[in-house]
């Protein structure tokens, strides 16, 4: 069985002691590949260290996440922008809107969403798009491009069934993580109504470790009990779950 996490942060200093084995855990596990998203110019470094020891399964992507969007987002968009230039991603991300924690920044992650999305079809790759309390603001954003051949996923989507199918209307992928396993998940509800060939699996390592090793750190390894999860969801063998949902990332993140 083959498993790709498509969206994991590995290179975090909660990895730095056992980061090694954590990879081999997940290689073992059936994971042959480790998408990372970048959270800003903080995390470029460590990202791309863990890209190089690793080429083979673990793969960066580049962009501002929208918590670290602040008071010098500008600088650090430019910052972004000259990686775009001279690096090799998979995708861009990731971005989006937060407006959980801090409301005070929200045009300023609205702007620096429409700068990735201008990425995203200028270097022809995925967008990869957080997003919390901000739906409606991330479709605002959006919509004006579905001619436009945008493609991307909405990462651990925090949604209904109804914005759902937006997504999915929109061309766009369902990131489905660990929050599936939580008891009494509207996550399941979601899967259970959409198609296979609109998921792919994640964890968010270290973040969000599904069921049962809910509080603990996550790892690339246990994105199986998400793919278990969905499988008991959907009334398929797991085999299918990772066959379709590997296909899917494959083709949305031009995987070999």
């Amino acid at each position: 069985m083959r498993i790709i996490d498509t969206h994991t942060h590995i290179y975090l200093s909660q990895f730095n002691h056992d980061r090694e084995d954590m990879i081999s855990r997940a290689s073992k596990a059936g994971v042959t590949h480790m998408l990372m998203p970048n959270i800003d110019s903080h995390t470029v470094a460590d990202m791309l260290k863990v890209a190089r020891a690793f080429p083979d399964s673990c793969l960066p992507m580049m962009g501002l996440h929208p918590t670290s969007v602040k008071e010098s987002y500008k600088t650090e968009l430019d910052v972004i922008a000259a990686w775009f230039e001279k690096g090799d991603f998979v995708a861009v991300g990731e971005t989006g809107i937060d407006l959980y924690w801090d409301t005070r920044y929200g045009k300023a992650q609205k702007i620096s969403l429409e700068r990735h999305v201008e990425w995203a079809l200028q270097y022809d790759l995925p967008l990869v798009l957080h997003s919390r309390n901000s739906l409606r603001e991330l479709f605002d954003v959006l919509m004006p491009y579905r001619q436009k051949n945008l493609r991307g996923v909405f990462h651990c989507y925090p949604g209904g069934v109804e914005d759902a199918k937006k997504v999915l209307d929109m061309g766009f992928l369902l990131g489905i993580g660990g929050v599936v396993t939580y008891r009494n998940s509207i996550m399941a509800e979601v899967v259970g109504a959409v198609g296979l060939e609109h998921v792919i699996l994640e964890t968010d390592a270290p973040f969000l470790a599904p069921a049962p090793h809910r509080g603990k750190r996550n790892e690339s390894a246990w994105v199986k009990h998400v793919a278990d999860k969905v499988a008991e969801i959907k009334g398929v063998d797991v085999e299918e779950v990772a066959r379709i949902t590997t296909g899917n990332a494959q083709r949305l993140f031009k995987l070999p």
